[in-house]
């Protein structure tokens, strides 16, 4: 029989049938004759068979999706919180080998940029789409009910890894997620938001925006699992040990298939933890000070030509005070803090070394397009003016002291802390701008330097590209490399375009004239307008400061002419009224485009679902009734107890010769409270931040047999974050109470877990194990948690 052939004028004419154009950009279609701009790929359709013997027929040829031929593998490494003046590779001062390497081998981009947070980046990175197209305005935690901001990405926004597969990649995932609506991530799923119905194959990572690096809550696909009890143990190896050997078995079973890495670190995201000898590799190489690195950032930009000649270093905000008008104890701890997340950055880059060798080894790194974005934001000023012991005090808004961190300095960076830097150094780290991540309106926030290394494809080495581009361009970079067009059409669903360009065009081309003509940002406030050469922006409120500056129609907006100004010191606003109105109103024309309006400068008050419209799986809840097994339920699933009353009664079974072990948790060593039996007698703790740990326990051993553990607490009022009486009772009786002092506010992790019959991850309270060594030997019947 004759082969069945659907040649492309026919699919075209389908698809403008269906109100579907084509896009200029888009590839021919293969030799097989498909067309790739529906997803999946049709099969053709066969004629009937009508003879009766199959030894007398032929087989119509196999139907199979192949990517194009010379596509190549795809990697794209996303660090977390770097500075545009971060690494050396950019001018700054930390030693980062592997993105020196790839970029004297390839190219180094200068004038590229993200967001300013790392939600929104990672949404555009991944869809080609600005974020609020894909409903992420911000951070998953802070979604509202408005369109651009509800934290659910449509299906008319096709992430590229499904593009990718659908056309013939393996694709994988390693890292950091931060792209699933919180109320999304739990046994109750959907998981369509996931990553593994995002288009990859395989997902090794976590799920939230940072994760503790010594004893992460770890997904491989949807489910959770538990680390090594390994003292060597470190994420950040983890995931690259996991990547690699994805990439080995891929290659080893199928060598002619392109694969898709997608290879996010929680690094150099606080906390910032590091093995010790990695910071003790910089001690003393910070104690000039934040002031001076900042000089000697700019001096090493300029002979690098990373920045032009006559660039000026901006100011610096005025909250950030002086270095040499510190005290003794101030430059003490200050300078450990940045010594742990020098050590930090340049582990994390030993680390994508390591998948680098790889792939020099299987003969793949000369046909693989390898994307290191060194940043999704800015540097992270969120450690406030003295940076912080735990950043869990960040989100409850406590203020550490000097004094109190210093007791810590010995562990900074190690398992026994949760810590972020002084503000100060996120400055410097985002050299030669003033401003850090968060802060949309300044290059300092969304400037992040990119290395593109492709052998094969690229012919230029060692080289600068000085066009202005986004982080939406990344995906239309990918699919004109891989010889794809742009899809019109992905399971089933009608495809908004994509936003971005492709930045191949600059690949041989130093002069090229750039592409990406108009750029608009806005995070929580912070708004600004890229249009040919020429950039305003208002600073709304700082990433430190509680309360924003002004009202938003009384923000007060700067310009600058970036093809003259690299670091925006010289503003024209007042020089050049005319051309600020301009911007202005194009500004408000790209915002009412992508759903950008109404600007929701709130932060801290979005953090309650109900506030702002946001989906919560315990809406409407007074209590929660849970039974043995039962783990895993991240802080925006679980019953909220926080600054309110509340009781948990345990229906548990003591063996004989009494009981230990946790019977409910929530949270970690940096925050949290657990309801546990220790030597056979029951306890409850709460612990504030894992600065004070608040304990109520029994002095009498429980005896066999079913018992009624009842732990009621008498919350105080009169605002947020108080304290309150905490009785605990058994069978009914009460056996002991105790005051706890304060409560936390807002958050207890980030990304630790409540928790039945076993603490998972770090444990709330010292001296009763950890995670396996947590788990109740007695048995639990139920466990039932009621607010008042």
């Amino acid at each position: 029989m004759k082969k069945l052939k659907i040649s492309s004028t026919v699919i075209s004419i389908a698809l403008l049938w269906m109100g579907v154009h084509t896009v200029a950009q888009a590839a021919p279609p293969e030799a097989d004759g498909l067309s790739r701009t529906i997803l999946p790929i049709p099969e053709p359709k066969q004629a009937p068979i009508k003879e009766l013997d199959v030894r007398k027929a032929k087989a119509p040829p196999r139907f199979e999706v192949k990517a194009p031929p010379g596509a190549p593998n795809v990697v794209v490494v996303l660090l977390d919180d770097m500075g545009f003046g971060t690494a050396k590779t950019f001018g700054g001062p930390v030693e980062m080998p592997t993105l020196d390497r790839l970029a004297q081998g390839g190219l180094r981009y200068n004038n590229f940029h993200t967001t300013a947070l790392c939600s929104p980046t990672r949404q555009a990175l991944k869809t080609g789409r600005n974020h609020h197209t894909g409903n992420t305005g911000s951070i998953m935690e802070t979604s509202t009910a408005f369109p651009g901001n509800t934290g659910a990405l449509p299906g008319s926004v096709a992430s590229v890894a499904e593009m990718l597969r659908l056309n013939g990649y393996n694709t994988a995932a390693f890292g950091k997620w931060h792209e699933t609506a919180p109320w999304e991530i739990s046994v109750s799923g959907p998981y369509a938001r996931w990553p593994t119905l995002q288009g990859f194959d395989k997902f090794y990572g976590f799920m939230g925006g940072e994760t503790n690096e010594w004893s992460p809550s770890i997904y491989d696909g949807v489910t959770k699992v538990e680390p090594p009890h390994d003292p060597n143990y470190h994420f950040s190896s983890d995931m690259t040990n996991q990547a690699i050997a994805w990439v080995r078995y891929q290659q080893a079973l199928t060598p002619d298939k392109p694969f898709f890495v997608y290879f996010a670190p929680g690094a150099t995201h606080a906390p910032h933890h590091v093995p010790k000898a990695w910071a003790d590799k910089y001690k003393g190489k910070f104690d000039q000070g934040w002031d001076q690195m900042r000089e000697e950032t700019l001096k090493r930009q300029i002979e690098l030509g990373i920045v032009p000649p006559h660039t000026q270093l901006a100011g610096k905000p005025e909250a950030i005070k002086d270095w040499n008008t510190l005290n003794t104890d101030e430059k003490k701890l200050f300078t450990r803090q940045v010594e742990v997340f020098a050590g930090f950055a340049e582990h994390i880059d030993h680390e994508i070394g390591r998948l680098v060798k790889t792939l020099e080894d299987l003969g793949e790194l000369n046909n693989t397009l390898f994307i290191y974005i060194a940043g999704d934001n800015g540097a992270s000023a969120e450690g406030g003016m003295n940076g912080m012991f735990s950043e869990m005090t960040y989100f409850n808004g406590v203020q550490e002291t000097v004094e109190d961190q210093l007791k810590h300095l010995d562990h900074w960076g190690g398992p026994e802390t949760y810590p972020h830097m002084a503000a100060g150094w996120a400055v410097a780290f985002d050299t030669p701008f003033m401003w850090t991540k968060q802060v949309a309106s300044n290059y300092g926030g969304t400037r992040n330097g990119m290395v593109i290394h492709w052998p094969r494809g690229i012919k230029a080495k060692n080289e600068i590209r000085n066009q202005f581009h986004h982080v939406v361009d990344i995906v239309p970079t990918i699919l004109e490399t891989a010889h794809l067009p742009e899809p019109q059409v992905v399971n089933g669903v009608k495809q908004t375009p994509i936003e971005g360009v492709s930045l191949a065009y600059s690949f041989d081309d130093a002069k090229a004239k750039e592409r990406h003509g108009t750029q608009y940002f806005e995070i929580f406030g912070n708004r600004a307008i890229y249009h040919d050469g020429w950039l305003a922006g208002t600073v709304h409120r700082a990433p430190w400061e509680i309360q924003v500056r002004h009202p938003l129609a009384e923000d007060v907006w700067e310009l600058y002419d970036v093809r003259k100004d690299f670091s925006l010191t010289s503003d024209q606003a007042k020089a050049n009224p005319k051309k600020l109105g301009e911007m202005q109103k194009l500004f408000m024309t790209e915002a009412a485009k992508y759903k950008v309006l109404p600007i929701d400068d709130r932060v801290f008050e979005r953090i309650t679902a109900s506030d702002v419209g946001r989906p919560d799986v315990m809406a409407g809840r007074t209590s929660l009734t849970l039974g043995e097994g039962m783990t895993g339920m991240m802080e925006n699933v679980f019953i909220d107890v926080k600054n309110r009353a509340h009781t948990i009664t345990a229906e548990v079974d003591i063996p004989q010769g009494g009981a230990n072990g946790v019977i409910l948790a929530q949270g970690g060593r940096f925050g949290g409270w657990s309801l546990y039996m220790k030597d056979g007698k029951p306890a409850y703790t709460y612990n504030f931040l894992g600065l004070n740990q608040y304990t109520v326990a029994a002095s009498e051993i429980l005896s066999e047999g079913k018992t009624k553990l009842v732990f009621d607490f008498a919350y105080e009022g009169g605002g947020m974050g108080k304290g309150g009486i905490g009785t605990l009772s058994v069978n009914g009786r009460k056996v002991v109470e105790g005051r706890i002092e304060r409560t936390q506010a807002r958050f207890f992790s980030a990304d630790e877990t409540a928790d039945v019959g076993i603490d998972d991850a770090t444990p709330v309270v010292a001296g009763i194990g950890e995670g396996s060594e947590t788990r109740f030997s007695g048995k639990i019947e139920k466990v039932v948690i009621e607010v008042k």
